[in-house]
């Protein structure tokens, strides 16, 4: 988790058992796991999955119990662990795809989540088939309407506090995440609790199931019959409950059981958003126009752009006017230019900060000084789509698109909103025989069955849509 999100919580003593011994299967019995798992998630009509910390650990943040957790580090009196990444850069694991590609299928049916790092939403999870039960770093809620709003910079408070931003109803904005005495919310813990009572497989994924009361979630399936399977690399109270319990690296689990259902894992394409105002006035004589150029944050003049280093400034065919380097935030540009002058471009160099694949992008910016009253209207769920065919087609970052014009006559400024690849990210389901535990070479298995088991009719119409789309 972030460490910024360990030091904001009040402190407590008891924060259960930490720095427990990690197991890892042997070779042969993790196989037969894996293979176990695959024909249990085939099979099941209404599959949840729960997951911690454990999952995230490959994404670059520390975990909490663990031999090098946050606070099995701070019991010991040594220092916290250095995130390998900016925390808001951070990408979702194996896993986490793995499990957007399940919910595709109809085979995943909702993910209860005790994460705050964002990573199920930033994954592609639909919102709708989530709960996150601690909240999410990256969220903030309208205290009047409940709309929430996903922020590519972590919000700066926890325990559910004013932010310093509102809601466009005009309501104050709050944190979502949880402190140590906050209640569940109802509008997570809710539909938490119905899936898992409607499950028939409850799957745990890298969580220790010490934090009450969302631990005792996954044992709701019981009642109906339903199954529990662990998978975490320590041992967990509710191991006596499940009907399987594997000790392994959840990625390489989840991505044994993908290569057994013969399903892929999608690649992760990152689009982050920003805009550019560009304002113009009249100089008092009439003769110049006094222009202003400022790259700023979708989430409000004041917020951040996290993944913005600097911007180069630059002009085509203008001799007359001088290119800048903006290295402080907000990125501001200031210059004259005679009223009658020709259309010209601006060039901005978007340089980009630590956890993004590339380093920059380069964006033409045409200025002539007119207002149109025509604003057009941008797919964007269609320009999204096709960044990211972009992006994969020609496997790099810093692809870009316009998603959004607007513009305003008195004073006169012109809006214009970009969306920008900034992250790719590719996995293997492959389980290979160099992995930590594996077999000798990988299981083939007909496209319609796994181990003999036959699927379920929507995972053989998923797998023939998917090979038409390929």
């Amino acid at each position: 988790m972030s460490l910024g999100y360990a030091e904001k919580l009040s402190y407590i003593e008891d924060v259960g058992k930490v720095g427990m011994t990690e197991f890892v299967d042997p070779p042969h019995v993790l196989l037969e796991r894996i293979e176990e798992l695959a024909m249990m998630i085939g099979k099941s009509k209404h599959l949840v999955v729960f997951t911690g910390a454990g999952i995230s650990t490959s994404c670059g943040i520390p975990d909490f119990r663990g031999p090098k957790g946050i606070w099995t580090l701070q019991r010991e009196g040594k220092a916290l662990p250095q995130a390998s990444l900016p925390f808001h850069r951070a990408t979702p694991s194996v896993t986490h795809m793995a499990l957007v590609e399940l919910e595709k299928a109809g085979i995943l049916k909702f993910v209860i989540s005790q994460n705050i790092d964002g990573l199920h939403l930033r994954s592609g999870l639909p919102r709708d088939k989530l709960s996150e039960l601690h909240g999410n770093s990256f969220m903030e809620i309208c205290s009047s309407c409940g709309f929430e709003y996903m922020r590519d910079f972590e919000v700066e408070t926890i325990g559910l506090k004013e932010t310093s931003r509102r809601c466009s109803c005009g309501a104050k904005l709050l944190d979502t995440v949880l402190d140590w005495e906050d209640a569940l919310p109802p509008k997570e813990i809710s539909p938490a609790e119905k899936h898992c009572r409607r499950a028939d497989l409850v799957l745990c994924l890298g969580t220790s199931l010490q934090i009450t009361p969302a631990c005792n979630l996954p044992l709701k399936c019981l009642h109906g019959g339903g199954k529990i399977v662990i998978v975490n690399l320590q041992k967990t109270p509710k191991d006596k409950k499940a009907s399987l319990v594997i000790h392994g690296f959840v990625d390489k689990v989840i991505a044994g059981v993908m290569n057994r259902l013969n399903l892929r894992i999608p690649p992760f394409v990152r689009i982050d958003l920003f805009q550019t105002f560009l304002t113009q006035a009249l100089s008092s004589d009439r003769k110049y126009v006094n222009w202003n150029l400022r790259v700023a944050s979708m989430h409000g003049q004041r917020a951040p752009l996290p993944f913005i280093e600097c911007v180069e400034v630059s002009f085509t065919a203008r001799q007359d006017l001088k290119g800048a380097c903006l290295q402080k935030q907000p990125f501001v540009l200031k210059r004259r230019s005679v009223r009658t002058v020709n259309p010209f471009e601006v060039v901005l160099k978007i340089n980009f900060s630590d956890g993004c694949e590339c380093n920059y992008a380069q964006i033409n910016i045409p200025v002539n000084f007119k207002i149109s009253r025509k604003c057009p209207h941008y797919n964007k769920e269609a320009i999204f789509q096709k960044l990211r065919e972009k992006a994969l087609k020609d496997s790099q970052c810093g692809h870009y698109e316009v998603i959004e014009r607007r513009a305003n006559l008195s004073p006169k400024y012109d809006v214009t909103v970009y969306a920008i690849v900034t992250n790719i990210v590719t996995y293997s389901r492959k389980f290979r025989p160099s992995d930590s535990a594996t077999c000798n070479g990988e299981v083939k298995i007909k496209p319609e069955s796994v181990n003999g088991i036959k699927m379920p009719s929507r995972w053989l119409k998923h797998r023939k849509r998917k090979s038409r789309l390929q």
